[in-house]
């Protein structure tokens, strides 16, 4: 816990203890008979920032607090089984190879079991706390309440700050729970932290749509990409994501008026985006918030253009981050074979219920055949620290990113911005990049001469999950730790990509915009293959050593910031771009055909 840095946070929910004593007693209904009285404590930490922020006074005991996420524990028993499913569901000489499961089928097998799932319903009831949903797969329970029931219920102190222009609710005392629920609980989802951070470089509006080419600046158009990576002979042959969706995780339900137009300025097929809206709708969130959306909504579908995509639309309550509501809903309901979410968190201001969350859910995306596609990260290895920040937190890694079952994407920038690279005149498309581009690491910040802030690629061992069985190759540490990132695509600022937002063409950087594209290079990967694929992982590591030319090696550059040294590029695997960036060509053709007979 973070207590010793706020220590005046301690003594104020000590002298207020009183009030939440004297609450109403809870409704009377039945607690389980294995309630002897006694309560444990869970994990708990201080929200990162939390110590900086505008203390607003105790929460209003009628202050609704809407759903709320209880991260549900299996056994060590179904834990163990869950491992050797998801290695096993890679392994072509499994008899579970793509034997890929509904979320029901992962929750009565790998989830808590029925009968401690209804104690923990029960017990909820029993507190007066309203269930909104059970997880399909068993690893998590949503509730709604008011502040003073979840006080009551949780040994909770709830406060009111301001933070980053809105007011959260923050407990300083770690709550607790009855013994009985013990091993079937791991936690609160981190109440009153700071909202799950976008990973881009904010938007700069510019004149022209096209790039600029002609005045000697380079910025990403589709067209560019296509030739970048080398999709368009995919293209051309109707490898374009037909019959394939891709979720998209986000918490602003913007007009799709700026998508649209970002199509057809590009010349990509009118295909509109779908809004899935989870709950209350969020509403129109700003432009910040619009902005990341459209930049995921328009570049999944820049590189898939005739994908299905779907943006998950979940508000933000008092409790809990839309972010965590979108990416539950996506999984628990099995809405697309592909997954992608660009916003993350660092491993400790995740906290150990935040990271059970993630383990769990990117875990049941693997079992169910979803391939989760994440931002590695906008702050170089100081993964705790925003990538405005003028020095770095320490090494960290984001804890969205870092679990085993989904796929990491750093950033590269290139090598050659002008020159023969780029025409000198762009095409009819906005497009001028005449294919492939040398790359470098990606790192803008003020680590090197004209740089800012510390905007560099996310990458470094993980410090809460071991090394996965299929992380292994030319270059990756010995070091037994999951390795960020897996692979990297293009995120600088400097040859940003060209998005759609707020009425005006603006370009923008970060691994934003490296992750939703490779979800749309996935897409063409199920496309080809015609059927799910999971956790990529265990394919990609094995196709950079037995197909090359599949990915571009990058050695050149490194992720260090100011206060945090970070990780050079190397032969072969790097912790600051993974295993490169890649030929989508050769690796949608080089991808393993599917397994005649499992249709899921």
């Amino acid at each position: 816990m973070r207590l010793a840095s706020i220590p005046s946070l301690l003594s104020l929910a000590l002298a207020l203890g009183a009030q939440a004593a004297g609450a109403a007693e809870p409704p009377a209904t039945a607690i389980p008979a294995a309630d002897d009285g006694a309560r444990i404590t869970l994990p708990w930490s201080i929200p990162s920032g939390l110590e900086r922020a505008s203390y607003l006074g105790p929460a209003d005991p009628a202050t609704p607090m809407e759903r709320v996420v209880l991260v549900l524990r299996s056994s060590a028993e179904a834990q163990g089984r869950l491992e050797r499913f998801l290695a096993e569901v890679q392994d072509p000489a499994s008899p579970a190879y793509h034997q890929w499961l509904t979320p029901a089928e992962f929750g009565s097998r790998f989830g808590l079991a029925q009968d401690g799932l209804d104690q923990v319903t029960a017990w909820l009831r029993s507190q007066g706390l309203r269930i909104d949903e059970v997880g399909q797969g068993r690893m998590s329970v949503t509730f709604s309440g008011d502040a003073q029931t979840l006080q009551r219920a949780f040994g909770v102190q709830l406060h009111r700050y301001r933070m980053d222009g809105a007011v959260h609710y923050a407990s300083p005392v770690p709550p607790t729970l009855p013994r009985f629920l013990a091993d079937r609980v791991e936690g609160l989802l981190a109440m009153g932290a700071p909202r799950r951070r976008a990973m881009n470089t904010g938007f700069k509006p510019v004149p022209d749509p096209r790039g600029l080419s002609v005045l000697g600046l380079h910025f990403i158009t589709p067209g560019d990409f296509a030739a970048i990576y080398n999709t368009r002979p995919l293209l051309d042959k109707g490898i374009d994501g037909t019959g394939v969706a891709i979720a998209i995780i986000g918490r602003s339900n913007p007009s799709m008026d700026d998508v649209n137009l970002f199509r057809r300025l590009y010349s990509l097929p009118g295909n509109p985006p779908a809004v899935v809206v989870n709950g209350a709708d969020p509403g129109d969130q700003g432009s910040a918030e619009n902005g990341e959306a459209d930049l995921d909504l328009e570049w999944s579908g820049a590189v898939a253009p005739k994908a299905s995509i779907k943006l998950v639309a979940s508000k933000s309550t008092a409790t809990t981050d839309g972010v965590d509501l979108s990416a539950q809903y996506a999984v628990d309901h099995d809405l697309a074979p592909v997954l992608s979410v660009s916003f993350g968190e660092c491993e400790a201001d995740l906290g150990s219920a935040g990271g059970a969350f993630y383990r769990n859910l990117w875990a049941q995306a693997a079992a169910q055949g979803i391939t989760v596609v994440v931002s590695a990260g906008d702050s170089g290895a100081a993964g705790c620290a925003k990538g405005g920040a003028w020095s770095g937190s320490g090494p960290a890694v984001s804890g969205v990113a870092s679990t085993p079952s989904n796929v990491a994407v750093g950033g590269t920038e290139f090598a050659s911005g002008t020159g023969s690279c780029w025409a000198f005149w762009n095409r009819s498309d906005g497009s001028s990049a005449k294919g492939y581009i040398p790359e470098t690491a990606w790192n803008e910040s003020g680590s090197l001469l004209f740089g800012l802030g510390i905007w560099a690629t996310g990458g470094g061992p993980s410090a809460r999950y071991a090394k996965p069985h299929w992380q292994q190759g030319a270059g990756v540490p010995k070091d037994g730790w999951r390795d960020l990132p897996d692979l990297s695509l293009a995120a600088a600022q400097s040859n940003g990509y060209m998005v759609q937002t707020g009425g005006w063409p603006s370009v923008v950087g970060g691994t934003s915009c490296s992750a939703p594209a490779f979800a749309g290079i996935m897409a063409l990967v199920v496309q080809k293959t015609g059927q799910r694929q999971g956790n990529a992982n265990p394919v990609l590591y094995h196709l950079a050593g037995a197909v090359p030319a599949a990915f571009h090696d990058i050695t050149l550059g490194n992720n260090t910031v100011a206060g945090t040294p970070g990780f050079q590029c190397n032969a072969g695997y790097d912790l600051a771009t993974g295993l490169g960036s890649v030929d989508a060509e050769a690796l949608v053709n080089a991808w393993p055909p599917q397994n005649p007979g499992h249709p899921r």
